[in-house]
């Protein structure tokens, strides 16, 4: 049974005061590798099809990286783009947060050597290990951070190489994953625009519907964990499909109660990209036409805490998003996870 979000009001939820400075979003950026894999290409490694991956999840092709690339790679050419669209030098940037479960290394923090390739030498860089809704749990956290502490610059960045945890044998999973990153910059603001609200939840009851076993300290590295395969994804599809749809329907539900928006208001609708049918299922939720939704699960599968800030930035350049808008992102991921964010562009 998902907890459900009003078990927790006020706590997950961070409204900007009156008058008090909240943050803004003034830069998106993306990043994917430049290789392509096909629904095609994966017919002739595993045991699938093309309309039975278009079928049941939407996808039709994923970016993956090639061999040498690292997660820090992807996380700073997306960062250089927020940069630039925000008019920031690297140098002035002072907090930087990577939402990630697949860094460089298991430490230091992939946000560190995010850190030294951009040079933003002012920063305070850390991880946060929420699966896919660590670019939402990101968010909520630099935007506190902006009205609590002064923070000027802040880059929120999700990015995953989640192919690198990928079973090439386990055709329920592999034919979901691809690789990318997506970086937003945020700025104090005062007024209407902005983060005007941010929700978080998790329930741990629910952590083997979807995790990856092996290489930590319960199953450290060994040739055994190899041999059976702890260190790929693994994944309950049909519980994580039922309890994705609560999940991310209870954080928009509750954030549109917190901020006093109704759905009717809302111009359009990130949810994150893990399955054209929890899409669906959760618009059908909310009560929200597929046009006001946006979908691009079809290019670039599930990338994980990747997939909201890519589709945000997507979404901007398309100008399905323009000034003034209301744009909810609502979210779920391994943990169990999920949250959601409200935004006026």
């Amino acid at each position: 049974m998902i907890i459900s979000g009003n078990s927790c009001p006020g706590r997950s939820t961070n409204l900007p005061e009156k008058n008090k400075a909240h943050s803004m979003i003034v830069g998106t950026g993306r990043a994917v590798p430049p290789k392509v894999l096909t629904n095609q290409d994966l017919e002739k490694i595993v045991d699938t099809t093309d309309e039975w991956i278009r079928e049941r999840t939407g996808i039709q092709s994923r970016f993956i990286v090639e061999e040498g690339t690292a997660n820090s790679d992807l996380c700073t050419e997306a960062a250089l783009k927020a940069l630039e669209e925000g008019q920031t030098d690297p140098r002035d940037v002072d907090l930087l947060l990577v939402g990630t479960v697949t860094g460089d290394a298991k430490f230091p923090a992939t946000a560190v050597y995010v850190q030294d390739k951009l040079g933003a030498k002012k920063a305070v860089a850390f991880d946060i290990s929420a699966a896919c809704s660590a670019f939402v749990y990101g968010l909520a956290l630099a935007d506190s951070l902006i009205q609590t502490r002064g923070y000027k610059n802040a880059l929120v960045i999700g990015a995953e190489i989640l192919t690198s945890m990928t079973d090439w044998e386990d055709r329920a999973t592999c034919v979901l994953f691809g690789d990318g990153a997506g970086a937003v910059l945020l700025k104090p603001a005062n007024g209407p625009r902005g983060i005007l609200g941010t929700y978080m939840m998790s329930d741990g009851s629910l952590a083997d519907l979807l995790y990856s076993p092996g290489g930590g300290s319960r199953f450290p590295a060994s040739h055994r964990t190899v041999d059976e395969g702890l260190h790929f994804l693994k994944m309950k599809g049909r519980e994580v499909f039922k309890s994705a749809v609560q999940c991310m329907g209870d954080a928009a539900i509750k954030i549109l109660e917190q901020t006093g928006i109704t759905k009717d208001q809302v111009d359009l609708l990130i949810t994150h990209q893990a399955n054209i049918r929890i899409i669906r299922a959760t618009a059908k939720r909310l009560g929200m036409p597929m046009e006001k939704v946006f979908v691009n699960i079809e290019r670039y599968g599930n990338t994980s805490s990747a997939s909201i800030p890519i589709a945000l930035d997507e979404a901007r350049k398309a100008r399905r998003l323009k000034e003034g808008d209301l744009c909810l992102m609502v979210v779920f991921g391994g943990g169990f996870t999920w949250g959601s964010a409200l935004v006026r562009m």
